[in-house]
């Protein structure tokens, strides 16, 4: 596929994690990706992986990776990304909004006040970022239609996991979807929330090195971060995406949707054990 006929993506926090499996994935389907994180050399995070990284496996999967080291903090840094997209692609595709800032304290025991207060900057990377990232996107996104947001949730949004502040951004990126959904309706862009089940990242690597007790059983049902970038790119290329936006998905049921399997097989779904999406109420107050 030609540069010119690609679609365009944007993932945010893809040095590593959820983040670069979902832009592999992207690459894989024929993508230009946008790979924006802080991480520029291995070795300045604690975690392997980089945004160079990312974007050259972009490359070998048969897309094309463009490296961007955003602070997803820095509102202008984000509105720069954005600007350069427009400049150098003329389009947005897809978004996904994925960046966010994991303490490793997240899977530590104890109630919230007994944890570092860290934890509570989820909050501003993970749910305020992915409102600016979207602020910047859906203008380029609208002058063409056809795209898709999409955010990266879990089954915390509605279950206790891993304490209140990560719930609350989880809950909150599915009312993102929820009510950007509703902005964007008439626009053609659609807007989703995946929840995903537990992934096989460097993160999750390490938590099972670290307490095999905790999470080795856990782990055994895990997912690969590219399953959910192999779903991302169905939602845009199906026709009938429209009628998703504005809902919250459970990925492995995405699965089932698309017939796509994950490293052969089919994921489970969780529902009976963790919740089902809330879905919003049609009311629209303006």
């Amino acid at each position: 596929m030609s540069n010119e006929n690609r679609p365009v993506a944007v993932v945010t926090g893809a040095s590593r994690g959820a983040g670069a499996g979902i832009a592999r994935a992207l690459g894989g389907a024929g993508y230009t990706v946008y790979v924006t994180g802080r991480t520029v050399r291995e070795g300045d995070a604690p975690l392997p992986g980089t945004i160079g990284g990312t974007a050259k496996a972009i490359d070998e999967a048969g897309g094309k990776g463009i490296a961007v080291a955003v602070d997803h903090r820095d509102d202008e840094a984000v509105a720069a990304l954005f600007r350069r997209v427009e400049e150098e692609q003329g389009r947005l595709d897809i978004l996904v909004n994925n960046a966010a800032v994991i303490d490793d304290a997240l899977i530590e025991p104890g109630p919230f006040w007994e944890r570092p207060l860290a934890l509570v900057d989820i909050l501003d990377v993970g749910l305020r970022s992915g409102y600016v990232a979207s602020f910047y996107a859906a203008p380029l996104m609208v002058k063409t239609g056809g795209g898709v947001i999409a955010f990266t949730s879990s089954f915390g949004s509605v279950c206790y996991m891993h304490g209140p502040a990560y719930g609350a951004q989880k809950a909150g990126v599915d009312k993102f979807a929820a009510d950007m959904g509703v902005d964007l309706k008439e626009q053609d862009v659609a807007a989703i929330s995946i929840w995903m089940g537990p992934l096989k990242t460097e993160r999750s690597m390490k938590a099972i090195e670290d307490r095999p007790d905790q999470y080795e059983e856990i782990m055994a049902n895990a997912e690969t971060p590219e399953f959910t970038g192999k779903l991302i790119a169905a939602v845009h290329k199906d026709p009938e995406r429209m009628t998703m936006t504005g809902k919250t998905l459970i990925g492995a049921e995405l699965g089932e949707r698309y017939s796509i399997k994950d490293e052969g097989r089919t994921p489970p779904s969780f529902r009976e054990m963790l919740g089902a999406p809330r879905d919003p109420h049609p009311a629209i107050i303006r």
